[in-house]
């Protein structure tokens, strides 16, 4: 509610929205409790995440609980739609809105082109990062689409994302900040569908990129055996949010919906409170998009949770250390190396604590096949640096890192209650017949009192009854303001005797004070606590009953809760579809040049999206990758309940796989462009899995990239 004191002109500061992944309504109240201001979920069907899915109901109740800290909850409906689900799709929207979701995640143009025009304009529209944004101008294509936001490409820099906000300032940009990586742009990968008939895009991907290969040139020849060539480590931007932060994004995403709850509470966590500490450092240029301070009853720690090892991928440019071809799996914190080996122990030099059932790992080299594996093991017993496995691991040696990537101790620490969120607040109270600050009043005959509570919070307006916008871009002219101090403003009158037979308030035979801030700050079944009660106008000389103070107390709490229930949360950037029409970039013009191309890039997959790419000017249309081959590569025929009105060339000799920004090529160290050494082999190079299927890579040296394509 807008503060009762006057506006005046002051900087405008960056909102910051840590966005949290919910695979359930568990993780999702979860992410709320321990400092998300916004989570994303996936409802029953179309999200990007198949085996993540939830019923309309558990999606209102996080709603519900979201809302009454100002947080937000985004619904994921990023995947392409068919024709015969289309429909299906518009009434599982509309039941989204009916319980409260403030944001839609969107892939499918043909479906965005009518969800836009039954959601309220309290409801954002977000481009999902499968619409493979790496540019400004698609960014700004994007928005005169009618998106509120834009999910940025998870490879772009810092320098990048920065250009992008300066061009289009009044953009919302979402970038990634922690999680697994896609190794293709999201969006334009299609090797899953084509190796197994599994599409990414549909949200059930095979996991392709984490498969070992044989690197091989055109002559034959091994140049690595068995790696993991496409699997990428974990990002992690915990020492770089301040970065980002100054680069123009304001919402910043954790990857993770498929992840289990103790992963949603120690990553939130860790980077809920490097944001406050960034905050509190800058706090006339940042402030938080939720409200309520978190205590922490843990120290999150990053190397505990699943990772593959962390990298910052491309934030600050291109650099070799990117992938994790050893192994695609967790491999945890390194805890040490093993020193002596005994039959049935062995002892690690270390200063980390082992308990029993402790999950360890290790990488080896298989004697046969010269590969390197991951072995892991769990921990029967330990004795100080003395461990006892359940069962000896065959490859151990001295000298070996040894890595831990389960932690019982911490896993136990986890599992209870590990946070409580609470929003500060100060009340006044008073005895007056019209307070001057507005309030909740009880009165009768005989006098009246009054209480008023105002929310307080150093992240975000520093206790100050200045206006500032709820705009992650500083553009104020479409979002109501919540930061500024929300508060009870309109009387309600109640008749409950206050005073005595005499008439009046009564005058109290001994000190009122502590027992006044004793009944006001009784917020233990509540999201709020009190920090302060200034007492006004002499009324502690009162007596009033403590049943007295705790109904106005209850009055008090029930006008803040309303308030910020039904504060807007999210900001509206998108402009009417008549506007949208007028000075748009021509679709050729937003997009690499391999659309053009190959036109099933635009993932095409139902009538209204044909409809909306020609009415962009797209003069070749063709049906999406998955249409054209709906049983992957084995299987090129239409299915039935999928196919439209469009027909695509299936007997195209090539197609492009995947896009990478991630090169096999520099990674190895033969990049010569970057000062690598020469290759000696002969190019075409392919990947070829273990069943004899290559793939053919193409480097792009001009855009840096690699792009992964099928051998005909």
């Amino acid at each position: 509610m807008q503060s009762s004191t006057p506006n005046t002109q002051h900087p405008s500061l960056n909102t910051i929205e840590l966005l949290a992944p919910a695979k359930n309504l568990e993780c999702g109240m979860a992410a709320i409790e321990h400092g998300a201001d916004a989570v994303y979920i996936g409802a029953s069907r179309f999200g990007a995440r198949q085996s993540a899915g939830n019923s309309v109901e558990d999606i209102g109740k996080l709603c519900e609980y979201a809302h009454r800290y100002g947080a937000t909850v985004h619904v994921t409906i990023n995947t392409i739609i068919y024709n015969d689900e289309f429909e299906e799709t518009l009434a599982l929207v509309r039941e989204l809105v009916d319980v409260g979701v403030d944001a839609f995640l969107l892939q499918d143009m043909g479906l965005m082109s009518k969800v836009r025009e039954i959601v309220p304009d309290t409801v954002a529209l977000h481009a999902s990062t499968q619409c493979d944004t790496r540019t400004w101008e698609k960014a700004q294509w994007l928005s005169q689409q009618g998106f509120d936001r834009v999910v940025l490409a998870r490879e772009l820099s810092a320098e990048e994302i920065n250009d992008i906000h300066k061009r289009l300032p009044e953009l919302e940009l979402e970038a990634f900040v922690h999680g697994a990586l896609c190794v293709s742009y999201s969006g334009v990968c299609y090797v899953s569908q084509y190796s197994f008939g599994r599409s990414a895009n549909r949200g059930a991907c095979a996991q392709f990129c984490r498969l070992a290969f044989d690197l091989k040139d055109s002559d034959g020849k091994t140049i690595e055996h068995q790696r993991h060539l496409l699997s990428l480590k974990d990002m992690s931007q915990i020492d770089n949010l301040e970065t980002l932060m100054r680069s123009g994004a304001c919402a910043f995403k954790i990857e993770g919906r498929l992840k289990d709850i103790n992963y949603v509470k120690n990553v939130v966590s860790a980077y809920s409170k490097r944001i406050d500490e960034i905050i509190s450092k800058h706090p006339g240029e940042f402030r938080r998009a939720s409200l309520g301070r978190v205590r922490y009853s843990f120290t999150p720690d990053l190397k505990k949770t699943f990772n593959r090892g962390y990298t910052n991928y491309f934030l600050k440019g291109r650099q070799a250390d990117i992938f994790s071809p050893d192994t695609p799996k967790a491999l945890g914190e390194f805890v040490g190396r093993v020193k002596e080996i005994r039959r049935d122990s062995f002892n690690v030099s270390s200063t980390a604590n082992f308990a029993n059932g402790d999950g360890l790992c290790f990488l080896s080299r298989d004697p046969d096949s010269q590969s390197t594996r991951l072995e892991g093991f769990r921990v029967n017993r330990a004795v100080g640096n003395r461990l006892y496995p359940f069962k000896m691991p065959r490859g151990l040696k001295p000298g070996m890192g040894l890595y831990r990537n389960q932690d019982q101790a911490f896993d136990k620490e986890l599992s209870g209650k590990t946070a409580e969120r609470k929003i500060a607040i100060k009340m006044w109270f008073g005895t007056s017949p019209n307070p001057s600050k507005g309030g909740e009043c009880l009165t009768d005959s005989h006098g009246t009192i009054w209480a008023k509570a105002e929310v307080i919070d150093d992240r975000i307006n520093h206790i100050s009854h200045e206006s500032a916008s709820n705009d992650c871009s500083q553009d104020s002219s479409s979002t109501y303001n919540f930061h500024q101090r929300i508060s009870n403003e309109h009387p309600v009158r109640l008749s409950p005797s206050l005073g005595g037979a005499g008439g009046g308030l009564q005058l109290a035979q001994k000190p009122q004070r502590d027992n006044i801030i004793r009944q006001l700050t009784k917020l233990g079944n509540t999201v709020y606590e009190c920090s302060e009660v200034e007492i006004v106008d002499g009324a502690d000389k009162y007596f009033i009953p403590s049943s007295i103070l705790a109904e106005l107390r209850r009055m008090v709490v029930e006008e803040l809760d309303k308030q910020i229930l039904n504060m807007p949360r999210v900001t509206i950037h998108r402009k009417s579809v008549d506007k949208v029409s007028d000075h748009k970039p021509h679709i050729s013009m937003v997009n690499p040049t391999q659309y053009q191309q190959l036109p099933y890039l635009y993932n095409i997959s139902n009538d209204a999206a044909r409809k909306f790419y020609e009415q962009q000017g797209l003069t070749k249309t063709e049906p999406a990758f998955e249409i054209q081959y709906p049983s992957g590569a084995t299987n090129g025929s239409d299915s039935s309940n999928k196919a439209f009105s469009i027909k695509g060339d299936k007997e195209a000799v090539s197609h492009l796989l995947m896009q990478c920004r991630h090169c096999i090529r520099y990674s190895l160290g033969y990049c010569v462009k970057r000062g690598g050494q020469k290759p000696t082999w002969r190019e075409p190079l392919f990947l070829e899995l273990p069943d004899k299927r290559r793939f053919r890579l193409e480097f792009d040296c001009k855009n840096c990239q690699m792009n992964v394509c099928n051998v005909t």
